[in-house]
């Protein structure tokens, strides 16, 4: 029977990838976020875009979304301004 223990210098060295990685990850998070709002808009479509079709072309909220926005495209007449939705919401939490 093979032995799955792994030696404290094994777990160390897993720790230090692992701690790289998450600095790495908090790095860039935090250089993405110094940028503009138009660039981290380019970079979020870039990187959602750089995932596997089945993680947003299946997904019910994407395919919900998509259709509201051809029906909102075909007849603008029920849209609102961002204003107009704020009154909305505040009115609601009111009641």
């Amino acid at each position: 029977m093979k032995d799955n223990a792994q030696t404290p210098d094994t777990c160390r060295q897993e720790a230090a990838d692992y701690t790289g990685v998450v600095a790495t990850i908090t790095e860039v998070e935090k250089l993405a976020l110094n940028l503009p709002e138009n660039q981290r808009a380019v970079l979020a479509a870039h990187l959602l875009g750089s995932l596997p079709a089945v993680l947003h072309d299946e997904a019910e909220g994407i395919a919900e979304a998509s259709r509201r926005d051809a029906e909102l495209n075909a007849d603008t007449s029920s849209a609102i301004s961002l204003k107009q939705l704020d009154e909305q919401i505040e009115r609601r939490r009111r009641t």
